[in-house]
């Protein structure tokens, strides 16, 4: 019964995902404890997987990467299915519900989203300039995590107020040249390779609320490109950026169970 119902399950969930583009990949299923689905698209992978010991059904995604799926699945919903006392009505259910978690409007435009390339000159996004900076502040990459599985899109603007301009200030609190040395060679790095919203998140967000005290400090250790921009926005010191407009980015998340 199991396998037929995983079948009926997995026959839903690929009739919306196959005309988004995704494929459905051949999954090992030798494993006894698991049956498992794959489908992959250029952005998203989702996975339908069948827990026999729990006897738990269950929908992941996570990020596709150049080498594959990224592995880092989080779960979007989870139900009971018994195989000795639930019927293909049931799984005609669960099938349902994994089928509109993935045909959301946020999920399809997540999956359409076009990937930008660190590689690229003037590129690299918001997250990833948070992520650079994990390495002074560790607690960051809770929070980005927090972040991205809570919200869609990232809401730069807010993220960096919350969560990253404290830190900086504390961080030149503390005097540490040597930190502060490394910490603005980041800021001039990632304002030099940023995308537009990059740039405006160091420059009108971050280094603008930098108590003034510590101006003098920042300024000659910044880049040349850095410094200038910096003079430039001081002009808007004090003056609100206009928050993002996002979503929840949970989507189908009732655990049924």
């Amino acid at each position: 019964m199991i396998k037929k119902a995983f079948t009926i399950v997995t026959d839903k969930v690929n009739t919306v995902l196959e005309p988004q583009g995704f494929k459905k990949q051949k999954v090992d299923n030798s494993n006894a404890d698991e049956i498992v689905a794959l489908f992959t698209g250029e952005n998203v992978a989702y996975s339908v997987i069948y827990y026999t010991e729990k006897m738990h059904m269950v929908m992941r995604s996570c990020t596709m990467t150049e080498d594959g799926p990224d592995n880092e699945w989080k779960t979007m919903a989870t139900w009971m299915f018994n195989p000795e006392t639930d019927t293909e009505k049931e799984a005609s259910s669960i099938g349902n519900d994994f089928a509109d978690a993935v045909s959301s409007p946020v999920n399809i435009k997540r999956a359409k989203q076009t990937k930008k390339k660190k590689s690229d000159e003037g590129s690299a996004d918001p997250v990833f300039l948070f992520k650079r900076l994990v390495k002074f502040f560790p607690e960051l990459k809770e929070e980005i995590k927090y972040e991205e599985d809570t919200y869609y899109p990232f809401r730069a603007v807010t993220f960096a107020r919350e969560h990253v301009v404290n830190k900086i200030n504390t961080c030149l609190a503390r005097g540490d040249k040597r930190e502060i040395t490394k910490l603005m060679g980041v800021l001039s790095a990632q304002y030099l390779n940023g995308d537009p919203d990059t740039r405006a998140i160091v420059t009108i967000v971050i280094l603008n609320s930098v108590e003034s005290k510590y101006q003098d400090i920042i300024e000659p250790l910044m880049s040349d490109e850095l410094s200038k921009a910096y003079k430039s926005a001081l002009k808007f010191k004090n003056k609100k950026v206009k928050p993002e407009k996002v979503k929840k980015a949970v989507t189908s998340t009732g655990t049924r169970l």
